[in-house]
């Protein structure tokens, strides 16, 4: 019996990524016991620690481990502030269009860090979310990650009047952001003409 157990463990953890899934179930419960963020672009912060998991050969921080906390912040955030209740209410989704990250410094084994994850603003068809690695040693930014999240069947404006109920202004697009914006247009325009498809084509 003992190995008929083992043996679906085995089974189930390399064919799943079982961790990543009881990661964001944990995530849900504690998103559900903290309670609702009224205001949709305040800044809020998940803790976290670089654990022997998080490391790579060069024994810090590996860099696609960045990627996964960011994930597991913008779920965290998006279902406190109410975007994902309220894209779902309007039968929408959101999926990640771009992203890019600027690596800083490396978080070493056991450093602490708090992941500030907010919406910098927003077009007519995605959010644009920024997320701060700032360790909590000294303050320092570790990395910086953008991220452009596509509404599909609604737009950024439909969902924050469902959800505020009021006129949201959106912010001033910063110089960087305006720059990363252009770059995905670019590389936009230059794959479509490279498969041979028109502007109108994504």
């Amino acid at each position: 019996m003992l190995l008929w157990i083992l043996s679906g463990s085995l089974v189930l953890f390399g064919s799943f990524d079982v961790w990543y899934f009881l990661r964001g179930s944990w995530m849900a419960i504690k998103c559900w016991f903290q309670g609702p963020v009224r205001d949709v672009l305040a800044e809020q912060v998940v803790h976290g620690r670089v654990l022997l998991h998080d490391l790579d050969f060069m024994c810090h921080m590996n860099n696609a481990r960045y990627l996964r906390e960011c994930d597991f912040a913008r779920f965290a955030h998006c279902t406190r502030n109410g975007l994902f209740m309220a894209a779902r209410a309007l039968n929408a989704t959101m999926v990640v269009g771009a992203t890019t990250i600027r690596y800083r410094r490396s978080l070493a084994l056991g450093e602490a860090f708090e992941l500030r994850t907010r919406i910098v603003s927003w077009d007519e068809k995605s959010f644009y979310i920024e997320q701060r690695f700032v360790s909590k040693s000294d303050g320092f930014i570790s990395a910086v990650m953008l991220c452009r999240q596509n509404v599909i069947r609604a737009n950024p404006q439909m969902i924050l009047d469902f959800l505020c109920k009021r006129k949201v202004d959106c912010p001033d697009v910063s110089e960087d952001l305006q720059h990363w914006i252009r770059f995905i247009s670019a590389s936009s325009q230059a794959l479509r003409a490279e498969s041979g498809l028109d502007d109108k084509t994504k």
